[in-house]
């Protein structure tokens, strides 16, 4: 089922969209098999649960974090990690790229770890992100840091619901986008825009993502959400 359903999702996303598996909760076996049937970026929301899955697949796949960073977890999650997806603070940013800076030996070139900051679109005070109107703000505040580099944005978006109603919240996004991407900062290339999940990822690509974190229509509802 999963191979069946990782090729149906690929076959209809128009070139240059990349697709996230999103792995919550899934076994290291679920995650070679989304592999083995063309996955290249697998998407993880815990530190805890992405160490146990690395050790098993390893680089077989980049990974990108998508869940909520704490500050005590960054030292694990830049080794892990080939991009941060959910940037919302500048001590986080600032955390990342001390973190990123002690990583190799002298001979070594430092990590630079590419970052999306995550937008709460919805202004939803139970989600992380950064309010749209602080948005720029922070990414003039962090550009200077020489270990992270921002690359875009991220936004969720309703998770249930008519998928219709998250489109404002990525219409709302892709304008901070191109505004941000107009301004040439330094360290900053407004490259990826992550949006949409199981629910609303073709809305997502209507309206300007080209990064979509996929978990459900791939592997099936997780055991809690059949209850």
């Amino acid at each position: 089922m999963i191979r069946e359903n990782v090729q149906k999702i690929l076959a209809e996303l128009p070139d240059g969209v990349e697709l996230v598996a999103a792995a919550k909760t899934r076994t290291p076996e679920e995650i070679l098999e989304v592999i083995q049937a063309g996955v290249e970026v697998i998407g993880e929301n815990y530190i805890q649960e992405a160490e146990r899955l690395y050790e098993v697949v390893g680089t077989k796949a980049k990974w990108h974090f998508i869940g909520h960073l704490q500050k005590n977890k960054v030292k694990k999650a830049v080794e892990i990690f080939d991009m941060i997806e959910t940037v919302d603070t500048a001590e986080i940013a600032r955390e990342i790229d001390k973190r990123c800076s002690q990583l190799g030996n002298a001979s070594a070139a430092k990590k630079v770890m590419p970052v999306l900051i995550e937008i709460n679109s919805g202004e939803e005070k139970q989600k992380s992100g950064i309010t749209p109107e602080n948005a720029m703000q922070l990414i003039r505040g962090i550009s200077g840091l020489q270990n992270i580099k921002v690359m875009g944005l991220m936004t969720m978006g309703p998770r249930f619901g008519n998928p219709e109603d998250s489109r404002h919240y990525f219409v709302e996004t892709r304008k901070i986008f191109e505004r941000i991407k107009k301004l040439n900062l330094p360290n900053v290339e407004m490259k990826y825009l992550s949006m949409g999940m199981t629910n609303s990822y073709k809305i997502a690509i209507e309206e300007g993502a080209n990064i979509v974190r996929i978990g459900t229509k791939i592997f099936g509802e997780r055991d809690y959400e059949r209850k």
